[in-house]
């Protein structure tokens, strides 16, 4: 198994981040959902609140977002929000 996966975030306007992650962690709609490589396809509503993307190297970056869906398959996830805004780490 690979130790990373895909990670894509979109706003409507643009692809805010693409690359490969160690973990993620995202505001479902019914409270937080973590997404580690491997995981099992699924599809679920994004809320509002704090996207966590580690990274390859350990850095971890943070994207508020609200509305949406979040899709794990293959080994990747695509994060589709409809306002992504970018936070400090």
């Amino acid at each position: 198994m690979s130790s990373t996966m895909g990670v894509r975030v979109v706003s409507p306007e643009k692809v805010v981040f693409q690359g490969q992650a160690r973990s993620l962690v995202a505001p479902a709609w019914d409270g937080q959902v973590g997404v580690l490589p491997g995981h099992a396809p699924y599809l679920t509503l994004l809320g509002s609140g704090v996207l966590r993307v580690q990274g390859e190297t350990g850095g971890e970056q943070r994207f508020h977002v609200a509305g949406g869906v979040l899709k794990v398959e293959a080994n990747s996830v695509t994060v589709l929000a409809s306002e992504v805004g970018v936070q400090p780490a």
